[in-house]
């Protein structure tokens, strides 16, 4: 008889990050993705609602592992927000035990967004860039650009990237610390077409509602990570690219409602059908990643409540046994 659980853990941003590391963080993507590719999901949900200055992001779903998980993740993303003070993206991560609904675990939001975000990147690039890749674009400089430099540096022999961003000031800012953090050469650059021309690898991890990545910016070979769409109105990449390029998205059905497939079908240029593949059939083999050097290839990444479901999963084993977090018990 399985012994109910003495309340729910509670676990800040600081046990997070002390809980999971980068590697872990990879392993958590690929094994969300594959779940999801062997039918071993709970099928995830998504729901966005606007408020008066920003916007909140639900997302909720569940995985079959060495037990049943679901977990619910509230975003708020509020881009003034640097005016008094609070970061523009906060939110927490309710995990449960999916057989009986018991709250397992309440933790922020914020350390499991960045860290599968661009760690389902950089398995998404182990499959999909080119072996070879030494030079990466990023655009958007905040920390979702920080950390996707990171983790790509992890799996392709990055040397140079390049820094791009409507706010100049903190594209510099980005420069200055990812290169004495990485040992690499950062370099802030206006125009992104001279930047992304002389790049293996481009990742956009923006707000933007309005395209700026361009046809005309591409050349062959190249591997674009489109992260930033995530609700119906972002948008950060030309319908047009997709149109052109082997496209493999995150969840086929998710990024037809809110990602850059989304805008692709809408403007007529692409069917549901064009998608190449979802990722987790490329990590299982059942569909395959690079055919050549040549290929322009597009990961489509709206992000998933499987994602959550598998770190928060990982960090609640590891609290567990290391006796991390606090415990309080909701129904006393």
């Amino acid at each position: 008889m399985e012994v109910k659980p003495a309340g729910t853990l509670m676990l800040t941003r600081h046990d997070l990050r002390q809980l999971l590391g980068s590697e872990d963080y990879l392993q958590v993507a690929e094994t969300a993705f594959r779940a999801h590719a062997e039918g071993r999901v709970f099928k995830p949900a998504l729901m966005h609602v606007d408020a008066d200055e920003g916007e909140f992001h639900i997302k909720a779903g569940g995985l079959r592992l060495e037990r049943n998980y679901f977990a619910l993740k509230s975003n708020g993303g509020f881009f003034k927000n640097g005016a008094n003070g609070f970061p523009p993206i906060q939110g927490v991560v309710l995990l449960c035990d999916a057989d009986n609904g018991y709250p397992l675990a309440l933790m922020d939001s914020t350390a499991i967004t960045l860290g599968r975000t661009a760690a389902t990147t950089a398995a998404a690039a182990r499959h999909l860039a080119r072996e070879d890749s030494h030079t990466v674009t990023i655009c958007g400089c905040g920390n979702q650009g920080i950390e996707h430099l990171r983790y790509i540096k992890m799996v392709r022999p990055i040397t140079k990237a390049y820094a791009w961003d409507s706010n100049q000031q903190k594209a510099e800012q980005f420069a200055a610390r990812m290169s004495a953090e990485l040992a690499i050469e950062v370099i802030v650059i206006e125009r992104l077409g001279d930047a992304v021309a002389k790049s293996d690898i481009c990742i956009t991890c923006t707000s933007a509602r309005q395209p700026f990545l361009k046809p005309g910016h591409v050349h062959s070979g190249l591997f674009i990570a489109a992260v930033g769409a995530d609700s119906p109105d972002k948008q950060e990449l030309d319908s047009a690219l997709l149109a052109s390029a082997t496209v493999v998205v995150d969840i086929v059905e998710q990024c037809a409602a809110v990602g850059e497939l989304h805008h692709a079908v809408a403007a007529g240029l692409m069917r549901i059908e064009d998608v190449h593949a979802e990722l987790g059939e490329v990590l299982t083999g059942r569909k395959r990643g690079r055919a050549t050097d040549d290929e322009v290839i597009i990961f489509d990444a709206t992000g998933t409540a499987l994602q959550d479901t598998a770190a928060a999963a990982a960090a609640y084993t590891r609290a567990l046994s290391t006796g991390m977090g606090t415990c309080f018990d909701f129904f006393r």
